[in-house]
């Protein structure tokens, strides 16, 4: 195990900032993702980790050694680190155990070593059936457990994750990300977590990092980050709230687009003024009293229902008990609990 800090690292490709002053400390045996959409510069950050990329300033430590600043540069392989992409990059023509021994083959080790090292490994992801087993006879979660023991076999100090689940079906993905839970708990390594899936990093991480256009605007705990966002962005790609903006009047909302009015729950902090709102799905309610709305649409989930409604030049989503109701119905909403972000 060890800890990171990355400190001021800019990327730039072009003209094109990627990475613009990120800093992030990574505590020994933590599980930190980095979460965002596509193109906010969280790979960047991780290749850069890696000795991948090379950023255009800052530092970055491993385990308090300096690997990357002002005329440092150590190569990936003196990192200790292991690493595990998107696309399983595992060799067509070795079987299993002859792809995750590769690392260890390559530090020229003992024969037995390496086949202690790699049963040992195998047996943490579950693969000692199939060791001899050629990467076309597996499934895509079998090729990406045996990327984890390949980058787990030669003990690194560090795990780097770039979204490992992202080209997995949806069972494929739940099942690996119990997997990846059951590894963390048994070793404790220190992990980086690269995904754009919100789902994944809330149910990992010990802490999440959530980026946007090379920047970092919070980093917390799950369950914080959940009730707590810093920003409307967070908000909103953090559990799907809706955002909405506007104005407070006399202890109500109203919408920038159609002037929808929204009374707010008694203890909402909301001076008189421009803002925007932030409301989870779960916290807007349908009843007897709200404000009246059209329903567009209804989804069934199962244990509840998400009903949508147009407002603001946007959809509210509404998460509550299943109701037979039908699209173009008008039915009350009300906000249980709302955020307020104060803009202008």
């Amino acid at each position: 195990m060890a800890s990171i800090a990355l400190g001021g690292l800019f990327k730039s490709y072009g003209a094109t900032p990627v990475v613009r002053g990120l800093s992030l400390d990574v505590r020994e045996g933590e599980l930190v993702s980095l979460l965002g959409p596509s193109g906010c510069g969280k790979t960047t950050t991780l290749r850069m980790l890696a000795g991948l990329e090379h950023p255009d300033s800052g530092v970055i430590r491993i385990g308090g050694e300096t690997v990357t600043g002002p005329g440092v540069r150590v190569p990936p392989e003196r990192r200790g680190l292991g690493m595990v992409f998107q696309s399983y990059a595992v060799w067509p023509h070795r079987s299993v155990e002859e792809n995750v021994a590769y690392p260890l083959t390559l530090r020229r080790l003992a024969k037995a070593e390496v086949a202690s090292r790699v049963k040992e490994a195998l047996r943490w992801v579950r693969l000692e059936a199939l060791a001899t087993r050629r990467p076309h006879e597996l499934s895509g979660g079998q090729l990406q457990r045996v990327a984890l023991a390949r980058a787990l076999v030669a003990s690194p100090r560090v795990l780097l994750l770039d979204e490992p689940l992202s080209n997995l079906d949806a069972a494929l993905r739940e099942e690996l990300r119990a997997e990846i839970a059951a590894l963390r708990a048994r070793l404790g390594t220190t992990m980086v977590f690269v995904t754009h899936d919100q789902g994944e990093a809330l149910a990992l991480s010990d802490r999440i990092a959530v980026m946007n256009q090379g920047v970092i605007e919070q980093v917390d705990a799950p369950e914080r980050l959940y009730r707590e966002p810093a920003t409307p962005f967070v908000a909103g790609f953090v559990g799907g709230a809706n955002v909405l903006v506007g104005q407070v009047r006399d202890g109500a909302f109203h919408t920038a687009q159609g002037d929808t009015r929204f009374p707010l729950p008694p203890g909402t902090a909301a001076p008189d003024g421009p803002c925007t709102l932030v409301v989870r799905p779960e916290d807007l309610e349908l009843g007897a009293e709200g404000t009246p709305l059209p329903l567009s649409a209804r989804l069934f989930l199962g244990h509840a229902a998400e009903y949508r409604f147009p407002v603001g030049g946007t959809l509210l989503r509404v998460v509550g008990p299943p109701r037979e109701v039908r699209a173009g119905e008008v039915l009350p909403v009300r906000i249980a609990k709302a955020k307020l972000f104060a803009t202008g």
